[in-house]
């Protein structure tokens, strides 16, 4: 099964999906792969520019093919803000849809204390753009933080 797991950042996905996954599962997180090709010392969230092109590169290659492989183990996505295009894809994949969003005060709060500041816009562009319920999706909070 394909499960995606959408919210702003600093929502708690990642915390959400290790709370989820077992280690048989497939985790495709692009923090995660760009932590992985980044040198020694680098930021965890304040990736260089160059680092995260590569990243995102990686992190297609590993999506198409996961999603051959969701009826053999569970793959779990990442996609902060899927476009129509990546939904319309998602869900003739049958996937299950997770929203992660403990709320805008709160994800304001945890980019403030935990990330670049210009993380803000994309947490306003989340809040701003998206879509109206869709079928399967679970607004939640993650974890207490």
């Amino acid at each position: 099964m394909l499960i995606v797991v959408t919210g702003p950042p600093a929502a708690g996905k990642s915390s959400w999906i290790q709370s989820h996954a077992t280690a048989r599962d497939i985790v495709i997180d692009l923090d995660l792969i760009t932590r992985a090709l980044a040198g020694p010392g680098a930021p965890t969230w304040n990736q260089d520019p160059l680092q995260l092109r590569v990243a995102h590169r990686a992190r297609y290659a590993a999506m198409d093919e996961a999603f051959t492989l969701r009826d053999k183990t569970d793959v779990y996505l990442i996609h902060t803000m899927p476009s129509a295009k990546a939904r319309a894809k998602y869900k003739r994949l049958d996937a299950r849809i997770v929203v992660v969003d403990p709320g805008r005060d709160i994800v304001m709060q945890r980019v403030e204390a935990m990330r670049d500041p210009d993380m803000k816009r994309v947490v306003t562009r989340w809040y701003n753009s998206r879509p109206k319920a869709s079928p399967g999706a679970m607004p939640q909070t993650s974890r207490a933080w």
